[in-house]
């Protein structure tokens, strides 16, 4: 049978609160008990009775002593005036006098006299006794005294509280048996005294009325106190079972709960209510339960990505190495430990060599093997100086084949710019080259008859007008002489000054390099500038963080002479030209750039800029640009020419560092 979680923690905790609750529920019982005991019977014990029973008499007393005092009041008083004969006329003074001293002496509330034929012979009355009370009617108690002929008492009701009358007859002087008037004594009780005379009564009514429950009530009592101890243990248990399932519910959800996480529902949530540690645990089971159905989503999301990006990685992979096998150029890649990792199909062919005498192998034990000599030097300069690219052309044999190889390494990294190796892509360029040496030489002849025949044509003029004259025997043939020779040798002249540019063009030396700081040489050139040209304006900008570099001082000095000359000539000598330098961190390369604001470049000429012999200058040979090309190729650089903005032309060369 499936035991429910958290059932025995129940039992034991509810067990606990009955136990901790039963001990001293049961001793307070006991105790109450005794209390209740003992109370009761000290509540009707004797001495209390006694107490109310003579509290009792003691009330009865009193009013009895009220009735007793104004009956033996008028007695006494009813015999004094009969004896001093006071109901004589003549002694009315004396039954004035004496009823005021009797009423003062016996301490009453009055004393009146009336006679036989009930008139009022006099009254005594206590002022502090409230009129309304001695006013009420008293003709019919003196009546009854006179009809009677014998005392008689009467107890009156006032709302001040009670009035206590005892009638007296007084014997008539000298008539035997008549009467001769009535005495009328006045006790007065006032209400307070009432009141507790008749509480007094009512208390030990009740007190033997309660005296008769004794029994019952002790009976009571310790029923009373039975259900205060169930109700304890009740509520003990009650709360035992309350506080034990405060604890074992979420306990029990949280098992469940578990239990569900373990076979894989992520999606479970506890609702269980607590503000204590138990509601911190389940707030923190529920976050930690979202939180891992957060990172399986996640994670699925990632694995769902990360399938997305093998399969992409794939095809990117495969095309890749379709477009690696299928290039038309040769590709070596290496590692960063120096190992040949790929060599693909085009540089079998083009070396003539197979891939596996490559792969696997040490990079420069292949190179010296294979006499690569091209490959060694870029390789060995990328590592060197840390360049993230380098290009390079040179001859090799291989085979006993005379080969011109175009190379360029470029240093692969990862996302992180971690170095990964170098990859070096070549290709053959010797039939290239020799093509293009061809139509070089092409152009060259074709501009070089271009360039002669300008000269040679007034040349050939000049000579036939020189010839006629002569035969015409003309007067004017000494100036015509002159005149024409003087074109002759202008023109010879000219052809004497293409001839030599064409030949420090064709003999430009190989670079001296030397490692120093390129901004010595411009400081140098711009010096020469600066106040040459009254309405131009040089700025130079230079880049102090651009280190040390290995180049030709003579060569760049001319590469820097030819731009400026050419951007203060765009601008017909006015203006301003900019110069500036930037050092390019990520690519090693030291970057130079001269802009004016001249009339620029147009679309047909930017592909002809560097072309030798090509010019729009008037007396220019179109040499300027292709020589400041050709020594920024020999010093393993590159230039380029792009329009300024808003007017004016840019030129940029780079060097690596």
């Amino acid at each position: 049978m499936h035991r429910l979680f958290g059932s025995g923690f129940r039992t034991k905790l509810v067990a606990a609160f009955i136990g901790f609750s039963l001990i001293p529920t049961v001793l307070l019982a006991l105790v109450a008990s005794g209390l209740v005991n003992k109370a009761v019977d000290v509540w009707f014990s004797d001495q209390i009775e006694q107490v109310m029973r003579d509290s009792y008499d003691v009330a009865r007393m009193q009013h009895a002593g009220h009735i007793t005092l104004a009956v033996n009041s008028a007695r006494a008083i009813s015999h004094e005036i009969y004896r001093e004969d006071m109901l004589l006329t003549e002694q009315r003074d004396l039954l004035v006098a004496a009823m005021a001293r009797k009423r003062a002496e016996f301490g009453v509330a009055g004393i009146e006299v009336f006679s036989a034929k009930m008139e009022t012979l006099t009254k005594a009355l206590d002022l502090d006794v409230p009129s309304s009370a001695l006013d009420l009617p008293i003709g019919q108690l003196v009546l009854q005294v006179i009809n009677g002929k014998q005392e008689v008492n009467a107890v009156q009701e006032a709302q001040t509280g009670r009035l206590v009358r005892a009638a007296a007859p007084i014997a008539a002087s000298g008539r035997t048996g008549e009467i001769g008037g009535v005495v009328v004594v006045e006790a007065f009780v006032p209400e307070s005294l009432l009141a507790k005379m008749e509480g007094i009564g009512h208390q030990y009514d009740e007190y033997k009325q309660t005296k008769a429950m004794k029994n019952p009530i002790k009976a009571g009592a310790y029923l009373f106190v039975a259900v205060i101890t169930v109700l304890i243990l009740f509520g003990a248990t009650w709360f035992g079972f309350y506080v034990a399932r405060s604890i074992t519910v979420p306990i029990q959800r949280l098992a469940e709960a578990t239990e569900a996480i373990a076979q894989g529902d992520l999606s479970v949530r506890i609702d269980a209510k607590a503000t204590d540690e138990i509601g911190t645990l389940i707030d923190s089971f529920n976050r930690m339960t979202s939180d891992l159905q957060g990172s399986k989503s996640e994670i699925e999301e990632a694995n769902i990505s990360l399938r997305h990006s093998n399969l992409e990685l794939d095809r990117r992979r495969a095309y890749i190495e379709t477009v690696v096998e299928t290039i038309a150029a040769g590709l070596l890649s290496i590692d960063k430990n120096g190992l040949i990792t790929n060599f693909n199909p085009s540089g079998e062919r083009i070396l003539g060599l197979a891939a596996d005498r490559f792969r696997g192998r040490q990079a420069n034990e292949v190179f010296k093997e294979f006499r690569l000599d091209p490959f060694q030097t870029v390789y060995d300069r990328m590592l060197a100086d840390q360049r993230d690219t380098l290009a390079l052309e040179g001859p090799m044999e291989i085979g006993g084949r005379f080969l011109t190889i175009g190379l360029h390494g470029s240093r692969m990294k990862d996302e992180a710019n971690k170095d990964l190796g170098i990859v070096l892509v070549f290709e053959d360029l010797t039939e290239l080259i020799k093509a293009q040496k061809v139509a070089a030489w092409q152009e060259v002849a074709r501009r070089v008859a271009h360039e002669i025949k300008n000269p040679l044509t007034p040349i050939q003029l000049s000579a036939q007008r020189l010839r006629k004259k002569y035969f015409e025997k003309s007067a004017d043939f000494d100036a015509i002489f002159d005149e024409s020779t003087n074109v002759i040798v202008n023109e010879v002249t000219s052809l004497k000054h293409m001839v030599d540019e064409f030949s420090k063009f064709a003999r430009l030396p190989t670079p001296q390099m030397a490692h120093q700081s390129l901004h010595d040489v411009i400081n140098e050139v711009t010096t020469l500038y600066r106040g040459a040209q009254k309405d131009v304006e040089l700025i130079v900008e230079l880049d102090q963080d651009l280190p040390s570099l290995n180049f030709d001082r003579e060569q760049l000095k001319r590469v820097m002479i030819n731009l400026l000359d050419n951007a203060i000539q765009a601008m017909q000598q006015k203006g301003r030209v900019w110069l500036s330098t930037t050092y390019d961190t990520k690519r090693r390369l030291a970057v130079v750039s001269v802009a004016d604001e001249g009339i620029g470049i147009t679309p047909e000429d930017q592909e002809k800029l560097f072309v030798p012999y090509f010019t729009r200058k008037k007396t220019g040979t179109g040499l300027g640009l292709a020589i400041v090309r050709r020594i920024i190729t020999d010093h393993e650089g590159q230039i380029h020419a792009t329009q300024n903005q808003p007017k004016g032309a840019v030129f940029t060369f780079e060097l690596p560092v």
